[in-house]
């Protein structure tokens, strides 16, 4: 049995780790080691503080009944939400520069174009995106163009729709797109406010990737950075071939700096640092 301070407030013992788990992989896919078990402790503790009960066992108790709602806040408590604006900006810069060019040649008898950001965490990441493609609004002037993006997390998706972020979050953002994409947010000193212009082509929607996906593609582009890592091979395995099924050869998956897709799927090639397209 794992040792474990005896000054704490709650025991969480290894069945009741194993079992939270167990739970954690069934709704979500996640896998938790366990150089982990720290992190669920102090995840969860708030929980059972909240819930006003006496142990984990009753914790797993409430959650194995199936309460939907509870089954949430454990998905919102364990995920892990790291992001900022251009995390990762050589992607964006390939997008500008290469793929949307691209895209407006191939494109141009039907003029549409689809983004999914899939783990959108608080919408930094769709928020650039959008940046991007209204820069290049010269070159998709009169094109359907829409990006969806998702995420498992309800409570990160409710900052991300609001667009209101704090200050100190813009470190990877210019000063010329700080003064065009953003105004004072009203009444929160200290925080910006996404400009309508960037909202209007996004629609975010809460998504666990192992349920039933009601969008049907095609997409040109996926986002799925740093989402993956959590995810054991067998279930990166099956999400890579149902998002390639929403593809069309020649579309664009990026993917985050330490995730690769050797030996996961052979219907993506790599054709830059992190970037793939679909194969034929």
């Amino acid at each position: 049995m794992s040792a474990q301070p005896a000054d704490r407030e709650f025991h969480l013992s290894d069945s009741e780790f194993d079992r939270l788990r167990r739970l954690v992989h069934e709704h979500t896919g996640i896998a938790l080691s366990n150089s982990k078990r720290e992190l669920v402790y102090g995840r969860l503790v708030r929980r059972l503080r909240g819930l006003g009960l006496e142990s984990f066992s009753e914790y797993c108790q409430l959650l194995e009944t199936g309460r939907g709602d509870e089954l949430q806040e454990l998905t919102n408590a364990i995920t892990t939400n790291l992001t900022s604006f251009f995390r990762e900006n050589h992607h964006f810069e390939q997008l500008a520069s290469e793929v949307l060019p691209h895209i407006v040649r191939t494109h141009a008898a039907n003029r549409r174009l689809r983004i999914w950001s899939a783990g959108c965490s608080t919408g930094e990441e769709p928020y650039s995106l959008s940046m991007v493609l209204r820069e290049a609004a010269d070159q998709l002037r009169n094109w359907d163009v829409k990006l969806l993006a998702t995420d498992i997390d309800s409570k990160v998706l409710t900052t991300a729709s609001s667009g209101v972020y704090r200050e100190d979050r813009f470190q990877g953002v210019s000063p010329q797109r700080l003064q065009r994409w953003f105004t004072p947010a009203v009444g929160q000193a200290g925080h910006l406010a996404v400009r309508d212009e960037l909202k209007s082509v996004i629609s975010f929607k809460q998504l666990n990737l192992l349920d039933d996906w009601p969008m049907r593609g095609p997409f040109d582009i996926i986002f799925c950075r740093n989402v993956v890592i959590y995810f054991d091979k067998d279930t990166q395995r099956t999400l890579f071939d149902r998002m390639a099924a929403l593809q069309t050869p020649g579309s664009w998956l990026f993917v985050g700096h330490s995730e690769n897709l050797f030996s996961i799927t052979s219907r993506y090639k790599l054709t830059a640092r992190t970037v793939y397209r679909r194969v034929d």
